[in-house]
């Protein structure tokens, strides 16, 4: 059983190249109705830095629909999809890779067997999740610097990039290559956790459906199983999620590395600092995890039947 199982045993096997095609566009789509969602979580996660905007006023956010609120009003609509454009890049690049390639590594670990073992599909999944971050890396930098930066409507003073491809050029100028890299082993640690417990929960809970007879394999049967894993995904990738989140967004010089940057947040903020932000990133990563993992599902069998025409 593969996460793109679907349709009937009469359609064609899907193609590596058709799986990472389908996991790219189904990502974008995602991303597209759940960005406001993931701005919102990455300005709770940094709440507590001392950034301040414009004139020494510090703008707080309190929850999800709260901090949506306060950014339309002090930043307008387009305030909510900041980012985006690095957002869709990074999409196309990373869900791709650790999506499109999970079955690919699956059968690979499990030799061609099509009972694959719990460790089998949590090697997989780590696999393919740090392929992801070693490819797409900068591209995430880029989109949680935009999400993260406060652009008042009244003041432009505080505007850290004006575009996608100035921030590429000014972190590379200003940071070096490295730079673009900026956080690179806490995302790989984060995208390890996401890519076990999403994906693994996602293929599991599907077989378990399908093997009792519970649904179809159709839409109630991707949305279930989607939803469970977003929870759970949540849950045990949220403390890395915000670490990494803090760090990419720092300054040069702010934290001389990871752990540094948990163990100050511990100190001065204390351990519920770690999971800042969980119910947007619950809303965002349940409803992505939903609208991906349907739309990806609808993609590849879109993509066979054209194969089979």
């Amino acid at each position: 059983m593969t996460i793109m199982a679907g349709g009937t045993t009469s359609d064609l096997a899907p193609t590596a190249a058709s799986k990472i095609f389908s996991a790219g566009t189904a990502g974008c789509v995602a991303d597209l109705v759940t960005f406001p969602l993931d701005t919102a979580k990455v300005r709770l996660q940094i709440q507590g830095e001392s950034r301040s905007s414009a004139e020494g006023h510090t703008v707080k956010y309190r929850g999800v629909f709260g901090t949506i609120i306060a950014i339309v009003k002090t930043e307008g609509p387009r305030g909510l999809y900041s980012g985006l454009v690095a957002g869709l890049q990074r999409q196309m690049c990373f869900a791709s890779v650790r999506i499109g390639l999970y079955d690919t590594m699956k059968q690979l670990y499990a030799r061609g067997s099509e009972n694959a073992g719990l460790g089998t599909r949590l090697l997989a999944g780590c696999t393919t999740g740090v392929m992801a971050v070693a490819f797409a890396q900068p591209t995430d930098v880029v989109k949680v610097r935009f999400q993260a930066q406060i652009r008042l409507r009244e003041s432009r003073s505080v505007k850290r990039y004006n575009n996608t491809i100035d921030a590429y050029r000014t972190i590379a100028r200003d940071e070096g290559f490295k730079g673009l890299w900026k956080g690179c082993l806490p995302n790989i640690t984060r995208n390890a956790i996401v890519n076990c417990s999403e994906l693994v929960t996602y293929d599991i809970i599907k077989e378990l459906i399908l093997k009792n007879n519970l649904m179809t394999d159709n839409m109630p049967c991707h949305f279930t199983a989607a939803f469970i894993a977003g929870f759970c995904t949540t849950i045990v990738a949220s403390p890395v999620d915000v670490v990494k989140t803090r760090f990419m967004n720092s300054g040069s010089g702010q934290y001389s590395g990871a752990m540094t940057c948990a163990l100050t947040m511990l100190v001065k903020e204390g351990p519920s600092a770690f999971y800042k932000g969980f119910v947007p990133s619950f809303l965002r990563l349940g409803s992505w995890n939903i609208v991906m993992f349907v739309s990806y599902e609808q993609i590849k069998r879109a993509v066979m039947r054209l194969q089979q025409s």
